[in-house]
């Protein structure tokens, strides 16, 4: 398992630049970020290549999965997506299923889910880059939002089929909605993409709140996931205070 910091989160309202910078003085060879529409990608581009640091993960732009109405928007985004990535040298792109549509069968947004998700997977497969679809947590941050349990979200990426269509598994808002988190990551390590970290209750540094990711991060490892781990936290202390510590520096 490898680490990535997400500037959007960690140096919320802090400079881009001398973010990844400090991030980089400070032993981290990896970032990800949210946004890539609102940043200048080729200068993103050359910052990252000059400091030696790598992009694990950028959000596509997103239409609504659950509206198959928004389908035609959700292809699009994702063609400029995947030639952005590409530009970076991306390999995974993070997708939400949008909001749930009321007064429309659940079962309804779920085949939109899996139908707009395999529309995707050529494009991706050609390009070898893969979409993660990011379930969230609807009590504290995201009331309304449609997906929210990592079983639902196993049996979709298991539906569309993809080696390039897998989940984002975010511990922090799955400890929220489900917990049992080793329970339901290592049977499922497979259909799993990417990883978020984040302390709970608080959304904080990872030392914080009643996560054990001491524990959670040897599991992970022993199972032999070599992807990367999102560090997406917004911090009370420094930002690099915390950062340091996960590096034991």
């Amino acid at each position: 398992m490898k680490l990535s910091v997400c500037v959007d989160a960690v140096y919320r309202g802090k400079d881009f630049y001398a973010s990844i910078e400090e991030i980089r003085e400070i032993g981290y060879d990896t970032i990800e970020f949210w946004s890539w529409w609102d940043k200048d990608v080729e200068k993103v581009a050359h910052a990252t290549r000059e400091l030696g640091l790598g992009i694990a993960s950028v959000c596509t732009k997103m239409e609504s999965l659950v509206d198959a109405s928004k389908r035609e928007g959700f292809v699009t985004g994702l063609r400029e997506s995947i030639e952005v990535a590409g530009q970076l040298g991306c390999k995974v792109l993070i997708t939400q299923a949008g909001a749930e549509l009321v007064g429309v069968p659940r079962e309804e947004q779920r085949r939109s889910i899996i139908e707009g998700l395999k529309v995707a997977a050529p494009l991706l497969e050609e390009a070898g880059v893969m979409i993660v679809l990011e379930p969230l947590n609807t009590l504290v941050d995201h009331k309304g939002y449609y997906l929210y349990s990592s079983e639902e979200a196993f049996h979709i990426v298991r539906e569309v089929g993809s080696p390039n269509v897998k989940l984002v598994f975010d511990i922090y808002h799955q400890q929220i909605m489900e917990g049992n988190v080793l329970a339901n990551i290592i049977p499922n390590l497979g259909l799993i993409g990417h990883f978020h970290a984040a302390g709970n209750p608080g959304r904080h540094e990872l030392s914080s709140g009643e996560l054990h990711y001491g524990r959670i991060f040897e599991a992970i490892d022993a199972a032999g996931y070599e992807g990367y781990m999102g560090l997406e936290y917004f911090p009370v202390a420094a930002p690099a205070d915390g950062l340091k510590a996960l590096l034991g520096s």
